[in-house]
């Protein structure tokens, strides 16, 4: 399983390397110009509809179609909110981001700010990101002394709690307004009321970074990356069985195995690729190696590009157990607001990390098919939806091996992965 590296794409990485720190205001402009004065909500949306852009934070929804949503709604009282949450555990490239690229995100926030007509941005970021705190809060800091002469819509920073749903785009908008990080999923969408009951944008911090660029320099020089049907570059999450794991920026359309080879090669045998994070799904990587990393191709296969995880399992590590550990942690992230999580999905970790450790009953994975069926659309939101989605992938992919468990209740791969947080 060897491929040449692909070539260098970098866009919203481009610059000084992230280890260098935080680019600075000065810097920032100095290298990339001022940004454009886009003066008109229907210029500023219909560029970003031009471009194509999907969203980089997981559902990958029409960044142009989501602004025209809440600009229809508003009237010069919306809200922007910066979703710099990231509680996805297995990713670590919105952080990145923020420490790298501070000032970057920040204009794709004013540039937002214009389009959908909000007289304040909120910036979100995750209470354990400490470094990307840090870095958003110095970048605030840094625009709000041009605020009398330039007069930009006021930027304030709001700590989001820790918990796998607080990122989600309702629950996020739940904790600005009542320090409740729950999702709400129910009529009147967020883009009519959110905070503080007005028309609310909730974009994640990297698809405001490419709406940046694209302010910059146009829709067409955006769509001139990108090798399939889903154009541009994103930033992805390498870790697992890799030699140089960490955070890469792919064209679209770049294959698993051309990931692979950028991030150095594997280290040994692989057998699997957990695509998406643990929202997304595992793959057989037999059968997905020369598949290329484009949301709208791996959804025609019922995969996910979701938040640009690309976890590698080596080939002597046990799927079952790795499976076991993400769905323990699922059970554990649940809002408490509906059976079918609460109940549901400890159910299925419970079950399914007593098959891992070789102590299943004789019926267990009959019952953790028929319960995953189950639980599918019953939610108060998202999270059954998206943890069980995950499982179906591991009963698929890992088959042979959840049989072995049950049957004989011994593993054929022994060995801990230690492949994501």
């Amino acid at each position: 399983m060897s491929k040449a590296a692909p070539r260098n794409t970098a866009r919203v990485l481009a610059g000084p390397p992230p280890s260098a720190g935080t680019e600075s205001l000065k810097d920032h402009r100095a290298r990339l110009g001022p940004m454009p004065q886009v003066r008109h909500q229907e210029d500023a949306v219909a560029l970003l509809e031009a471009s194509g852009l999907l969203g980089r934070g997981g559902a990958g929804f029409p960044v142009g179609k989501k602004w025209r949503s809440v600009a229809g709604h508003a009237s010069g009282n919306a809200v922007v909110v910066v979703n710099g949450a990231e509680s996805e555990p297995a990713s670590s490239k919105d952080r990145t981001l923020m420490v790298a690229r501070p000032q970057l995100i920040l204009d794709g926030a004013q540039l937002a700010a214009t389009a959908v007509g909000a007289d304040e941005i909120v910036v979100y970021v995750g209470v354990e990101h400490t470094r990307a705190r840090a870095a958003m809060a110095h970048a605030i800091a840094e625009r709000a002394s041009e605020r009398s002469a330039r007069r930009p819509t006021p930027i304030h920073l709001v700590e989001a709690p820790l918990g796998y749903v607080a990122g989600e785009a309702s629950a996020a908008v739940h904790y600005i307004n009542a320090r409740d990080a729950r999702p709400t999923n129910k009529p009147p969408r967020i883009s009519e009321v959110g905070v503080r009951g007005r028309p609310t944008l909730v974009q994640n911090v990297e698809s405001l970074a490419h709406a940046a660029l694209i302010a910059r320099h146009g829709a067409e020089w955006f769509r001139s990356a990108g090798q399939g049907q889903t154009r541009g570059t994103a930033v992805i999450t390498v870790s697992g069985s890799v030699t140089r794991p960490g955070v890469r920026e792919i064209d679209l359309g770049t294959t698993i195995a051309e990931v692979a080879a950028y991030a150095g090669g594997a280290r040994e045998g692989l057998q699997a690729v957990l695509l998406g994070g643990y929202f997304g799904a595992w793959s057989d990587l037999a059968e997905t190696w020369d598949m290329p990393l484009d949301p709208v191709a791996m959804r025609a296969r019922n995969l996910s590009f979701g938040s640009g995880v690309v976890s590698f399992l080596p080939a002597d590590a046990c799927g079952v157990s790795a499976t076991a550990r993400i769905m323990a942690f699922m059970a554990g992230e649940s809002a408490k607001q509906c059976g079918p999580c609460l109940y549901g999905l400890r159910a299925i970790a419970d079950a399914t990390q007593r098959l891992a450790i070789g102590g299943g009953r004789y019926d267990d994975l009959v019952r953790l098919e028929r319960w995953s069926g189950q639980i599918a659309g019953r939610g108060a939101c998202g999270l059954p939806d998206g943890a069980v989605a995950f499982f179906q992938s591991a009963l698929r992919v890992f088959s042979a091996e959840f049989r072995l468990h049950q049957a004989a209740r011994r593993c054929s791969h022994p060995r801990a992965w230690a492949g994501v947080a």
